[in-house]
């Protein structure tokens, strides 16, 4: 019985070890994100807006997951703040939409918000609103963030940063700004953040460009393939966006909106789309992703 059991440890201690060296570590995951987003601006990247959330809600911890599972690169969420200054999950400045409460994140303290289930297709889920914090904890390692900060204070910047830094994961952060001259004040709380700057024209695109190099810029719909080229040129990635149009033709016949925004912006190189999942697959099928 003895000689039984020390085989089966033996056993156990062997296939232990083929796992460790067959099974990726989730720091390696977001190492290959961090490389092809630096090194391979060939490779079109896949942002899931406000998360994976076909089948979660919208900037939940299960989107968020969602988006993981799925592969995806980068999970774009909003933040803002609540009444007793913590930094949540939430798109609009009501909870209306998403839980069915009237009021403002800011009207409501953290645990007052943890009450509220989060709505999906109008039904209520076992998600309720995350903290920042809690979501790039499940994020390290594991995908990039794309903030769209919505918490609009030098106060609330100063306390994103303090926990993109407490938690050790600002290498895997684009902090997303409406207004590029914002970018001196969040470079004074820490330049090593990545940010990136929304870009509404040419003057805007050169402007920024003078400012140094950002990793990636948002343009729109409106942009010439040569201010796009321009940005390329400079080093930085060009980010557009799939929502509307172009996500709704792909939900009417698959490929048919990821092909006319690639055709017609040829120089994008990060999507962002409500239907992640569809476009890394369309992207493997061409090549332009990993």
């Amino acid at each position: 019985m003895k000689r039984c059991f020390f085989c089966i440890m033996i056993w156990c201690g062997t296939w232990g070890s083929l796992q460790a060296q067959t099974t990726p570590s989730t720091g390696e995951k977001v190492d290959s994100i961090l490389e092809d987003f630096h090194q391979r601006p060939d490779r079109i990247l896949v942002a899931a807006h406000r998360s994976a959330h076909t089948h979660y809600p919208e900037n939940s911890i299960g989107a968020v997951k969602e988006a993981i599972r799925q592969g995806i690169d980068i999970a774009e969420i909003d933040i803002r703040l609540t009444k007793d200054s913590v930094l949540v999950l939430m798109h609009d400045k009501t909870i209306t939409r998403t839980t069915g409460r009237k009021g403002n994140v800011s009207s409501y303290t953290y645990a007052e918000l943890q009450q509220f289930p989060l709505l999906h297709n109008g039904q209520p889920t076992a998600e309720r609103i995350p903290s920042f914090k809690d979501v790039l904890l499940l994020a390290k390692g594991n995908i990039m963030i794309d903030v769209d900060f919505k918490a609009d204070s030098p106060e609330a910047a100063r306390l994103a940063y303090a926990l993109i830094k407490s938690t050790g994961t600002t290498r895997q952060v684009l902090f997303f700004i409406y207004d590029h001259k914002d970018a001196a004040f969040l470079q004074s709380l820490d330049q090593q953040v990545p940010i990136m700057p929304r870009s509404h024209n040419a003057a805007e695109t050169a402007a920024i460009l003078k400012m140094g190099k950002f990793p990636v810029i948002h343009v729109d719909d409106s942009f010439t393939d040569g201010v796009m080229n321009t940005i390329r040129a400079a080093g930085s990635r060009v980010w557009i966006n799939a929502l509307g149009d172009f996500d709704d033709m792909e939900r009417a016949a698959e490929d048919t909106g990821f092909d006319q925004l690639l055709s017609k912006f040829q120089h994008a190189n990060v999507i962002q789309t409500d239907l992640p999942e569809q476009l890394l697959r369309y992207l493997r099928k061409k090549g332009w992703h990993r």
